[in-house]
């Protein structure tokens, strides 16, 4: 049974039927010399309870389980080398079963209690496979020169990604100075002075041409200040420079029309201006003409400039490319890509030699342009074995990767640079260690491990457009080919809510690899954990620990396992232990730790957890907890129970009461903590079991004319477990038969319906409990505890304790059935029969029935038990009177007679 922490205290009412009361005796007289048989002599035990308690005593040696040093190595330099697998073979077993399978879904979840070190178990299991496996492929994104949103994925061979990424870096280097000079020298200025010459002769020929058929018309072609557009216009507009060749004509043309008569000239001017006007719209056609011609003579020209320019590139990056397509030759992928590169390179050659375009400019803290980045995923030493990874914080973005962006002025930009590895891409090839309960914590991680897992594919998605539902652009790089092993650490529980709660779950974690909490007790493995305590030492470079503190660990363990034939498992509390010991040998100023550094480092473990139990041990020196561990007492048990807060866990005594109702009812039992809801299932499915238990025992034999009700005095907080069903048992049995409970003793005990004992969690800790409670209340060589025989081979009591049981003034018993219990703890016989199949009277069941039967009958007749009992002692009073008168009468007259003869 567990109980949570005592919140205050409380007083028993005094104002119970006496019937009902637990009835104190504060003489504390032994039971073993109170409750006789009435034919035995009253100054010694029942027969019975004399078998009963020498049957059922344990013995000091039986109470822990020593290891023996000589068997040890001398300290833990000289212990043997660490069994990696050691206490484990089921779960590396499942491992390795996992590991062949290449199909999908043979992944593993390990499932087995935090602090067993699985981690640290698997990580080492897997390492030493790992070193002789082939090493997997790097994988590198890369800019996609056809769609530049869908970056693409090549696999290289180990340690070919870091060389691919320097050689195009180098590439870019050298074509940027290489390209540089060329465009700067001057054979290419040269080249294009000529090309630009040519044009403009070609230019100039056909703008002459042009302006010599415009004189035809008296049209000359002239250009505009303002634009520079060509057009032809009457010489008179032109400016004065150009028109002095034809002024003279103009004038003798002007004097000649000023002698003809006013209406000639009139009709003359006007067909000169329509002739003018049709002349000049026709060679405005043929300016219209000669442009589109000179447009095309433009980009013929701008075309042999940028093949001149893609000329001259090609003849100076083909030799810079030609030792990295070598290097390459035998990967498709690279050679795709290097000539993706080569072709972009000679098609932005301006850009590239300008520095005009941020696309070919690399960004800050970058030596490369994101254009001809290499971005590189997953880089491998060759020949160093695969991958074997743990991600402590698998976010979504941490286990699939994620695209990053930067907000430049307003504006959120990526590129292929800005691309990052999750842990699937490092672990790809290997394996990956994940915390089950940690990959369940983050929105969205289990989805993605598990798509990914499924599909067999790493495929990087915005979780933002996932989660805001937005349809902003970004990147959608090229799958990965995923080949992976995933290892989930986590409890059984944990496990079996996600086959419960994920349909999908078991289709991709085929395998579980159950880790054990503890390993049997032997030589062999006792020398396996001082191989573990050496390993442990070695790593975390504390003092060696001798053979005494060696066996202190063991025995300790044994305690953590609560088994003296089992050794805990637990890595996480070892630790912790060793470093501990290590301290106070430092502290001492010792070179290596003893058994006196260990115990101090238990002491001072349990001192720092023992806040709550000082508590109350305050409350039981104070009176304000009501425990009695001397006399006796009817209906009242002291009950051991366990209480748990946190990491503390202590035992301690509680009084357990029960209260009868006689003619009330019929065998009900009130259960108060299960009805004020502070008791759980298991409580009150041992309480169910009690009572059933009562049923069959007494229904046959006469109606159970009562109701009861039990509780745990004190108890203000949450009780479960069904530890308490002995104790309930006898504290009910006692108040039945109205026969008092030695208070010397406490107990503990689960039950089946069948009455025999069984085992219970935490007995160590219980003994230990009430053990300090006696100390506390002075010890007496009468006290002691009764538990069930299937917890004796867990005992690792304190050595106090067990000097104690040597010197005869504690006591412990192990138990099978509850009439052994209830022998122990009244000194009666509980259930022997007579030759009619009947409890006899002296025995506990048959005080009970008799009490039933006396029930029965005074409400027959409706007088109180007490004037009933009176009647029957003052009758047999009567009746012993009349028969001794009679014997003196006959005694008379046989004397009188004799007189007379």
């Amino acid at each position: 049974m567990t109980e949570q922490p005592i919140a205050s205290t409380m007083q028993l009412s005094d104002d119970i039927d006496l019937i009902t009361t637990p009835t104190v005796v504060t003489d504390p007289i032994s039971v073993k010399a109170k409750y006789t048989d009435d034919k035995q002599d009253t100054s010694l035990p029942h027969p019975i309870f004399r078998a009963v308690d020498q049957r059922c005593l344990i013995a000091a040696k039986q109470l822990k389980r020593y290891s023996a040093a000589d068997i040890l190595p001398t300290d833990t330099r000289t212990a043997p080398d660490l069994d990696i697998g050691f206490g484990q073979k089921r779960a590396l077993k499942a491992l390795h079963t996992a590991l062949d399978i290449k199909a999908s879904g043979y992944h593993v979840f390990a499932a087995g209690e935090n602090g067993l070190g699985k981690r640290t178990i698997i990580s080492r299991f897997l390492q030493h496979i790992a070193m002789d496996a082939p090493t997997p492929d790097d994988w590198v994104y890369v800019h996609n020169f056809t769609d530049p949103r869908t970056p693409l994925a090549i696999r290289l061979p180990a340690g070919q990604a870091v060389l691919l990424q320097q050689q195009i870096s180098d590439l870019w280097t050298q074509a940027k100075k290489r390209l540089s000079q060329r465009f700067r020298s001057d054979q290419y200025q040269s080249k294009i002075e000529a090309i630009k010459n040519d044009t403009h002769q070609k230019e100039s020929l056909a703008y002459d041409a042009l302006n010599a058929e415009g004189k035809q018309y008296d049209l000359a072609l002239t250009f505009r200040a303002v634009d520079n557009k060509a057009m032809f216009v009457h010489p008179s507009q032109l400016p004065i420079e150009e028109n002095d060749k034809t002024t003279s004509t103009a004038s003798k043309s002007t004097s000649t029309e000023t002698t003809e008569p006013r209406n000639t000239a009139t009709q003359s001017d006007y067909e000169s201006e329509l002739h003018g006007f049709t002349q000049k719209n026709h060679m405005q056609k043929r300016l219209s003409q000669l442009t589109i011609a000179l447009e095309k003579l433009e980009d013929e020209a701008n075309d042999a400039i940028e093949a001149l320019h893609r000329s001259i590139a090609r003849r100076a990056l083909q030799p810079l490319f030609a030792p990295i397509q070598e290097l390459f030759a035998d990967l498709p992928a690279v050679m795709n890509y290097l000539n993706a590169i080569f072709d972009d390179m000679v098609t932005h050659v301006e850009h590239i030699v300008n520095g005009d375009d941020e696309e070919f400019t690399p960004a800050v803290l970058a030596t490369t342009p994101s254009r001809y980045a290499v971005n590189v995923m997953v880089n491998h030493e060759p020949e160093s074995g695969v991958p074997v990874i743990f991600e402590d914080l698998p976010t979504h973005l941490n286990l699939l990767g994620h695209v990053e962006q930067i907000t430049q002025l307003g504006t959120v930009t990526t590129d292929v640079s800005m691309i990052r590895a999750g842990a699937l891409h490092r672990a790809n090839g290997g394996y990956l260690l994940l915390e089950a309960s940690h990959v369940l914590e983050h929105p969205y991680a289990w989805q993605g491990l598990k798509r990914a897992l499924q599909s067999r594919k790493i495929k990087l998605s915005s979780l933002e457009q996932m989660l805001t539902l937005t349809g902003s652009l970004s990147l959608a790089p090229m799958p990965i080919d995923l080949d992976v092993k995933v290892i989930l650490l986590g409890e059984a529980d944990l496990y079996y809510e996600l086959l419960e709660l994920e349909p999908e779950f078991d289709a991709v974690f085929k395998v579980r690899a159950d880790f054990h909490d503890d390993v049997t007790r032997t030589a062999e493995h006792e020398l396996a954990l001082v191989a573990k305590m050496a390993d442990i030492i070695d790593y975390a470079n504390l003092y060696p620990f001798d053979n005494s503190a060696q066996t202190t660990l063991l025995e300790h363990l044994s305690l953590q396992a609560e088994d003296q034939d089992r050794l805990s498992l637990h890595s996480d509390r070892l630790i912790k232990l060793l470093h501990e010991s290590n301290r106070h040998a430092r502290l001492n100023e010792k070179s290596i730790v003893d058994a006196s550094h260990v115990v101090q480092a238990i002491s001072d473990m349990d001192e720092r957890s023992g806040y709550l139990r000082d508590l109350y041990w305050d409350e039981l020196k104070n009176g304000q907890q009501l425990i009695n561990t001397q006399g006796e007492a009817v209906g009242q048990v002291n009950a051991l129970t366990v209480v748990s807060y946190a990491d503390s866990e202590f035992g301690m005594p509680a009084r357990l009461t029960a209260l009868i109702q006689p003619n009330i009812g019929a065998g009900e039992i009130l259960d108060i903590e299960r009805d004020v809801d502070l008791g759980g299932s298991l409580h009150a499915k041992g309480m169910l079991i009690m009572t059933s238990y009562l049923r069959a025992l007494f229904s046959q034999h006469h109606a159970l004319n009562f109701s009861a009700s039990l509780a745990f005095e004190q108890s203000y907080a949450h009780i479960d477990g069904d530890s308490a069903t002995v104790s309930e048992a006898c504290a009910l049995l006692s108040a039945l038969a109205n026969v008092p409970i030695n208070q010397s003793f406490a107990i503990t005990g689960s039950m089946n319906q069948l009455g025999e004992v069984q085992a219970v969690g935490g007995i160590n800790a219980k003994i230990a409990g009430f053990f300090d409670a006696c100390r506390e209340q002075g010890m007496t060589g009468q006290q002691g505890v009764v538990i069930p025989m299937a917890n004796v081979s867990q005992l690792m009591l304190r050595d106090d304790i067990i000097a104690a049981v040597k010197a005869g003034d504690f006591s412990i018993y192990g138990v099978h059935t509850i009439s052994e219990a209830l022998t122990l703890m009244t000194g009666l016989p509980i259930d022997t029969m007579n030759k009619k199949g009947r409890y006899r009277k002296d025995t506990l069941f048959g005080k009970v029935l008799r009490r039933l039967m006396i029930w029965d009958d005074n409400q027959d007749t409706g007088e109180p038990i007490e004037e009933k009992e009176s009647k029957k002692k003052a009758n047999k009073k009567r009746k012993s009177k009349r028969r001794k008168k009679k014997d003196k009468q006959k005694q008379r007259k046989s004397e009188n007679a004799d007189d007379g003869q």
